[in-house]
């Protein structure tokens, strides 16, 4: 597959390159996020080193270190002996760079501080002494993100105050993602999107064209695939009591999204429960989301949990609860489960229709965060509900006094009146400046409207979207 998007990403790299002095930049976003490929686009036509750090002892990677490095610069003896330590790495480089640019991309750095923890500090010395008056780029890169910001970002950081700029890498959107697969049509690609996410390693199991279940038997329930335990070798890498978490995320994927609610299903006091919850925001794996008109947001005693990761929720669905069919290979029962019934046949109903009704949900939000100018300029877009209703997507500009409100329909039944008409009336009991706001509205359906809803839609400015197209 071709290098997707990362334009923003490959701009700011470029623009810190052109600037000709000593840059320090870090790099960090959940595993198979795509952090590698970044940096090899932006190194590729540039004099540059790349070094992938591992699980071996130090010495041992000096030594690959000085390989590399040797041969770069036809440097026999190097090539030879390699490092001896990371002091003599930082001296030998000041001296390559005093007036020629080199870039330097250590990737997966948090191995190095696991096998001494003193690397950073010695990174700190490097940099401070020996570095920043060159002209080189040094880029540290990581898939624990925890440990990245422990030892680059957070202000008691070793290295803190010494990065000269930072991208964390975030998982593709919807129509990022697209761009993978732009021969499926809208519906066919958003079963697979509800599946991997924008994470391209997962979208690259797809890559083949097979049939959905066959995928999905290869690709993800075999227990020889690498997503079969994609999520449980996440967690293990990141966390140190990964079981607790699983619990955590396990109840949010089953619908307990309150947090008494997760509370009540893990079994664990409230104050432990929020601690571990923090972790996975820290981690961007779970989202407290609050109604969008909530002023404060932060306070807010509405907000529910969600998991943001598509793959991790479909794993918890489909995978965690059926292991002990998987493992014995008993894939057509899993599937029958998630198809209802459907051992073989791709349309998808049932169990798995519910997530990617709700998967487009997400995917509408993004769309119509898209189409500002076609509307109006949002300062936020999201859901709205109370204790008596929900809304699938609001989105608001308080300067403005504008709101649009927004329903979604995944179902083979063209959306029709009623459904608009229900939306204005949920819309009437939004307290949002109500009384002195302008209103839209916005419907999203997989199968198109009715005759009479586009002819009102025609009259009252009502926005209608097929999919992903307005109409």
């Amino acid at each position: 597959m071709s290098f997707i998007n990362r334009k923003q990403e490959l701009k700011m790299l470029d623009e810190k390159w052109q600037s000709d002095i000593a840059q320090f930049f870090i790099i960090y976003g959940k595993r198979r996020v795509g952090k590698t490929e970044l940096i090899k686009q932006f190194i590729k036509d540039k004099p540059a080193l790349y070094f992938l750090a591992d699980k071996r002892t130090t010495a041992d990677q000096l030594r690959e270190l000085g390989q590399i490095v040797g041969g770069y610069f036809k440097d026999e003896i190097l090539i030879k002996n390699g490092f001896a330590d990371w002091l003599e790495v930082f001296i030998y480089l000041k001296t390559k760079t005093i007036t020629e640019p080199l870039i330097l991309a250590i990737d997966e750095y948090p191995y190095l501080v696991e096998n001494d923890k003193s690397t950073s500090s010695l990174f700190q010395k490097g940099w401070d002494e020996y570095l920043k008056n060159t002209k080189i780029f040094l880029i540290l890169s990581g898939s624990s993100i925890a440990m990245m910001e422990s030892e680059t970002l957070n202000q008691s950081a070793p290295l803190f105050g010494r990065r000269t700029g930072q991208i964390l890498v975030d998982p593709l959107n919807f129509l990022q993602s697209r761009q993978f697969f732009p021969e499926k049509n809208f519906s066919d690609f958003l079963n697979i999107y509800t599946i991997t996410g924008g994470m391209p390693a997962y979208l690259k199991q797809f890559e083949e064209g097979a049939g959905m279940s066959e995928e999905i038997k290869n690709k993800i329930f075999n227990k020889t695939a690498f997503l079969y335990n994609e999520v449980e070798f996440t967690l293990k890498e990141e966390l140190r009591e990964p079981k607790n978490y699983l619990a955590i995320l396990r109840a949010i994927a089953l619908g307990k999204r309150k947090l008494s609610e997760i509370v009540n299903e893990v079994g664990m006091d409230t104050a432990a429960t929020n601690k571990y919850l923090s972790v996975l925001i820290n981690l961007r794996l779970v989202e407290r989301e609050v109604p969008v008109t909530e002023d404060k947001p932060e306070k807010s005693r509405r907000g529910l949990y969600k998991i943001l990761d598509n793959f991790f929720w479909f794993w918890f669905q489909y995978i965690f609860p059926y292991k002990s069919y998987l493992e014995m290979g008993n894939y057509n029962y899993v599937l029958e489960k998630m198809f209802n019934g459907l051992k073989y046949n791709d349309k998808v109903n049932s169990g798995f229709k519910l997530i990617v009704a709700q998967v487009y949900e997400r995917v509408a939000i993004e769309l119509l965060i898209a189409w500002q100018d076609k509307i109006f300029s949002f300062e936020r877009v999201g859901r709205y509900w109370d204790n008596n209703q929900e809304i699938d997507v609001v989105g608001i500009n308080s300067s403005e006094k504008k709101i649009i409100f927004g329903e979604c329909k995944w179902s083979e039944k063209p959306v029709g009146t009623d459904i608009y008409e229900e939306l204005k009336k949920k819309a009437e009991k939004v307290e949002w400046n109500l009384g002195d706001r302008k209103e839209f509205y916005i419907l999203f359906s997989k199968s198109g409207f009715t005759a009479e809803m586009i002819k009102i839609a025609k009259s009252e400015g009502v926005f209608l979207v097929e999919k992903d197209i307005v109409k």
